[in-house]
């Protein structure tokens, strides 16, 4: 479970096969239909892309579910969903146990005894287990209910009852108050998000190399589905419609790749330069009519690096409508507002070892994870006309569980603090000239509380071969934010080069804390770190 690498393979092969999915996928796919779209019938009617254009380039022409196909999705097999949770946890313990030998994985009925009795308590894995890894453990389970049958609300306590199954039973390290919040809330956000796109991908219609190719592309974005259509004879079973439960909504991807160039501007810091990929993934109608249906609208961005001393994988943002309601939908106006999920990755490791310690204890700039928000927004959209467009957003939410850098704190694999708060962010584009050349500006801000601090007479001595703290770090308040800019310029057809900025600022007080540095103390310090980024790619909009 704490394996990275297998979580990184997972996320490249899913941009891979979403991308082999699409340049498969015919131009009016769902439809049985003419080559007048407008001729189609009722369950496979298309819909039109003009309400896109210009602040977004549609894949292909959507298309509304079979009927047949939602029906066929709706039927619940709880037995079976139930039984792949269990033996997925299983299988996992396994590997954990036999291959890797790690040390968690040796349990007994007493070291269960021992997790009931001990309780929860606040873990120490690195930052990537608990707020990517975990998560994406819990899209696992998620896909378990989704994949038969159940809906988004009903999945999640698949999603909590296996990661409650694998904290009270399949470690013996005590059960993590972390992971039992981290596991379900950002499992429902990725496993939400994989369950959609391999529907995407997958067509009941099509046979031989394709069908084999489709049904290899599903499996590997959503495993669990791929399980289940391989186990009830799905996977083989040629049908008269696609089998899409969720037909082919507006669906908008651009992959960039290019170059990125780091720097530390606190106390000149260093600098660091490597190649850069990104996958921005928008689907459905961001200003759809009053929906209460989850994740009928959502965006995606994952970006890797291959920057010396960084991260591959550096971040991951996904945001997924809830409910919302339509305010104003005129000609050229729109705003839409509603509840929505967030889920937030951002990581980045030192950019030059050699620091002075006197004046930047931490020489990694930030670490900064949100597994679990949720709060309202607000977009809207102004088109005075088919050669200019502007549109935005606001949201602010409320952080449940999140993880910042700390400059002090460490205990075995872990150098974050954990905490609580709320983030606010808010972004405008504007496109002109049919979309040659666009502008793009985004914020975000997170404001995370740490409350449950260290005692300073602890003895450190006792870390980290002995007993872990139960803390959720330094007490403190940290400040994160992340600026950008970027423009893109069309330089033929769907091929734009991407011109950007980045800032990334941290900002932590700590309050129960006095530090000495020379002949002077310190009380309650206050550390700033911050990186400026710039980056030029070629952007390929699908």
């Amino acid at each position: 479970m704490q394996n990275i690498n297998k979580f990184i393979s997972s996320i490249i092969m899913f941009m891979l096969s979403t991308v082999v999915a699409y340049s498969q996928m015919p131009i009016t796919s769902d439809s049985q239909c003419s080559n007048d779209i407008y001729t189609c019938s009722e369950d496979n009617k298309p819909v039109s892309v003009e309400k896109y254009a210009p602040y977004r380039h549609i894949v292909s022409t959507p298309v509304l579910p079979d009927s047949a196909d939602v029906r066929m999705h709706e039927h619940k097999a709880f037995w079976r969903a139930g039984a792949e949770t269990v033996g997925f946890n299983i299988g996992l313990w396994a590997f954990d146990r036999y291959v890797l030998k790690g040390h968690y994985a040796y349990i007994s009925w007493n070291t269960i005894k021992e997790n009931f009795r001990h309780g929860f308590e606040w873990d120490d894995d690195h930052l990537h287990t608990n707020m990517f890894d975990h998560p994406y453990n819990g899209s696992i389970f998620f896909n378990a209910g989704r994949s038969n049958g159940f809906n988004f609300w009903q999945s999640e306590l698949f999603a909590i009852g296996g990661s409650a199954m694998w904290e009270m039973f399949m470690e013996c390290e005590y059960p993590s108050t972390n992971d039992i919040i981290a596991t379900p809330i950002g499992g429902a956000a990725l496993g939400e998000v994989l369950y959609r796109t391999s529907d995407l991908i997958l067509d009941d219609r099509s046979t031989g190399g394709e069908r084999f190719g489709r049904e290899l592309a599903a499996f590997l974005v959503d495993p669990m589905k791929g399980i289940n259509r391989i186990v009830t004879g799905a996977a083989w079973r040629k049908r008269a419609t696609s089998g899409r439960r969720f037909g082919l909504p507006p669906i908008s991807v651009e992959l960039s790749l290019g170059g990125r160039y780091l720097s530390l501007i606190e106390n000149d810091e260093g600098s660091r330069a490597g190649a850069v990929a990104e996958i921005n993934i928008e689907y459905g109608d961001r200003f759809a009519e009053t929906t209460k249906a989850p994740y009928d609208y959502f965006s995606f961005l994952m970006e890797l690096q291959g920057i010396k001393s960084q991260p591959i994988l550096s971040r991951v943002e996904i945001m997924g409508r809830l409910l919302s309601k339509e305010i104003l939908d005129k000609k050229n106006v729109s705003l839409n507002v509603g509840l929505y999920q967030h889920f937030d990755y951002f990581d980045s490791d030192t950019i030059r070892p050699e620091r002075n310690a006197l004046y930047f204890p931490c020489s990694v700039p930030y670490k900064m994870g949100t597994p679990a928000s949720v709060g309202g927004g607000a977009m809207f959209r102004y088109t005075p006309s088919k050669l200019m467009s502007l549109d935005g957003y606001l949201h602010l939410n409320g952080v449940i569980l999140a993880g910042v850098l700390t400059d002090f704190y460490r205990d075995y694999h872990r150098n974050y603090n954990w905490g609580s708060g709320f983030s606010v962010k808010a972004g405008l584009n504007w496109a002109l000239s049919d979309d040659r050349i666009s502008v793009r500006i985004a914020n975000q801000f997170y404001k995370i509380y740490t409350w449950n601090g260290y005692d300073v007479n602890y003895d450190w001595s006792l870390t980290p071969e002995g007993k872990p703290v139960d803390v959720q770090g330094d007490a403190s308040n940290s400040s994160f934010n992340h600026l950008e800019a970027s423009v893109n310029y069309r330089l033929w057809k769907r091929l734009f080069l991407t011109g950007g900025i980045d800032f990334y600022s941290r900002r932590t007080e700590y309050t129960d804390m006095s530090i000495r540095l020379g002949n002077t103390t310190i009380t309650s310090p206050i550390v700033n770190s911050k990186q400026l980024g710039f980056h030029l790619m070629l952007t390929y909009r699908l």
